[in-house]
Protein backbone atom coordinates (compact mmCIF):
# COMPACT_ATOMS: atom_id res chain seq x y z
CA UNK A 1 0.00 0.00 0.00
CA UNK A 2 1.06 3.56 -0.54
CA UNK A 3 1.77 5.54 2.62
CA UNK A 4 -0.54 8.29 1.34
CA UNK A 5 -3.41 5.81 1.20
CA UNK A 6 -2.68 4.52 4.70
CA UNK A 7 -2.43 8.09 5.95
CA UNK A 8 -5.83 8.98 4.52
CA UNK A 9 -7.56 5.80 5.62
CA UNK A 10 -6.21 5.90 9.17
CA UNK A 11 -6.44 9.69 9.46
CA UNK A 12 -2.76 9.96 10.40
CA UNK A 13 -0.63 12.83 9.08
CA UNK A 14 1.71 11.49 6.39
CA UNK A 15 4.78 13.02 8.07
CA UNK A 16 3.97 11.19 11.31
CA UNK A 17 3.32 7.92 9.48
CA UNK A 18 6.68 8.22 7.72
CA UNK A 19 8.38 8.47 11.13
CA UNK A 20 6.50 5.40 12.37
CA UNK A 21 7.22 3.26 9.34
CA UNK A 22 11.01 3.73 9.37
CA UNK A 23 11.71 1.66 12.53
CA UNK A 24 9.21 -0.97 11.37
CA UNK A 25 11.16 -1.35 8.13
CA UNK A 26 14.46 -1.46 10.02
CA UNK A 27 12.98 -4.10 12.35
CA UNK A 28 11.88 -6.12 9.32
CA UNK A 29 8.19 -6.10 10.19
CA UNK A 30 7.42 -4.03 7.09
CA UNK A 31 8.90 -4.10 3.58
CA UNK A 32 9.26 -1.03 1.44
CA UNK A 33 9.24 -1.25 -2.36
CA UNK A 34 10.20 1.67 -4.60
CA UNK A 35 8.88 2.44 -8.02
CA UNK A 36 5.59 2.76 -9.83
CA UNK A 37 4.14 -0.30 -8.08
CA UNK A 38 5.90 0.52 -4.82
CA UNK A 39 4.61 0.99 -1.33
CA UNK A 40 4.81 -0.81 1.98
CA UNK A 41 3.63 -4.24 2.99
CA UNK A 42 3.95 -6.54 5.97
CA UNK A 43 7.08 -8.68 5.88
CA UNK A 44 5.26 -11.54 7.62
CA UNK A 45 1.70 -12.70 8.06
CA UNK A 46 -0.38 -10.62 10.51
CA UNK A 47 -0.81 -13.84 12.53
CA UNK A 48 2.96 -13.92 13.10
CA UNK A 49 3.46 -10.31 14.21
CA UNK A 50 2.89 -9.73 17.90
CA UNK A 51 2.14 -6.30 19.25
CA UNK A 52 5.10 -6.60 21.60
CA UNK A 53 7.43 -6.50 18.58
CA UNK A 54 5.74 -3.43 17.17
CA UNK A 55 5.70 -1.50 20.45
CA UNK A 56 9.33 -2.30 21.23
CA UNK A 57 10.42 -1.10 17.79
CA UNK A 58 8.42 2.12 18.10
CA UNK A 59 8.76 2.87 21.82
CA UNK A 60 11.71 0.86 23.12
CA UNK A 61 11.66 -1.23 26.29
CA UNK A 62 8.30 -1.58 27.98
CA UNK A 63 8.77 -0.46 31.56
CA UNK A 64 6.83 2.20 33.44
CA UNK A 65 9.98 3.33 35.30
CA UNK A 66 13.65 3.01 34.44
CA UNK A 67 14.64 0.94 37.47
CA UNK A 68 12.51 -1.99 36.30
CA UNK A 69 14.86 -2.72 33.39
CA UNK A 70 17.94 -1.16 34.97
CA UNK A 71 17.99 -1.62 38.78
CA UNK A 72 21.42 0.00 38.96
CA UNK A 73 19.93 3.47 38.45
CA UNK A 74 18.65 3.46 42.03
CA UNK A 75 20.46 2.23 45.10
CA UNK A 76 17.10 1.29 46.66
CA UNK A 77 15.96 -1.00 43.83
CA UNK A 78 16.65 -4.23 45.69
CA UNK A 79 14.41 -3.30 48.63
CA UNK A 80 11.86 -1.09 46.87
CA UNK A 81 8.30 -2.41 47.10
CA UNK A 82 6.96 0.01 44.52
CA UNK A 83 9.53 -1.31 42.03
CA UNK A 84 7.94 -4.72 42.59
CA UNK A 85 4.56 -3.30 41.59
CA UNK A 86 6.04 -1.59 38.51
CA UNK A 87 7.67 -4.89 37.55
CA UNK A 88 4.34 -6.71 37.87
CA UNK A 89 2.68 -4.02 35.77
CA UNK A 90 5.36 -4.38 33.07
CA UNK A 91 4.89 -8.16 33.04
CA UNK A 92 1.11 -7.76 32.68
CA UNK A 93 1.49 -5.32 29.77
CA UNK A 94 4.05 -7.53 28.05
CA UNK A 95 1.73 -10.50 28.53
CA UNK A 96 -1.13 -8.71 26.77
CA UNK A 97 1.11 -7.47 23.97
CA UNK A 98 2.74 -10.88 23.49
CA UNK A 99 -0.63 -12.60 23.28
CA UNK A 100 -2.06 -10.14 20.74
CA UNK A 101 -1.21 -10.28 17.05
CA UNK A 102 -1.93 -7.92 14.19
CA UNK A 103 -4.47 -10.50 13.02
CA UNK A 104 -6.27 -10.13 16.35
CA UNK A 105 -6.50 -6.37 15.74
CA UNK A 106 -7.83 -6.96 12.24
CA UNK A 107 -10.54 -9.23 13.63
CA UNK A 108 -11.43 -6.74 16.36
CA UNK A 109 -11.66 -3.98 13.78
CA UNK A 110 -13.99 -6.05 11.58
CA UNK A 111 -16.22 -6.79 14.56
CA UNK A 112 -16.42 -3.14 15.58
CA UNK A 113 -17.02 -2.10 11.99
CA UNK A 114 -19.98 -4.52 11.74
CA UNK A 115 -21.36 -3.28 15.06
CA UNK A 116 -21.03 0.33 13.85
CA UNK A 117 -22.90 -0.45 10.64
CA UNK A 118 -25.66 -2.21 12.61
CA UNK A 119 -26.00 0.79 14.92
CA UNK A 120 -26.26 3.10 11.92
CA UNK A 121 -29.32 1.26 10.63
CA UNK A 122 -31.17 1.08 13.94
Amino acid sequence: MLLKAISRRQQIPLSYLERLITPLIAGRLVRSTRGARGGVSLARSPREIRLNEVIQLLEGPIAPVECVNNPGVCNRSRLCVTRDVWTELKEAVVGVLESTTLQDLIERHKTKERLGEAMYYI
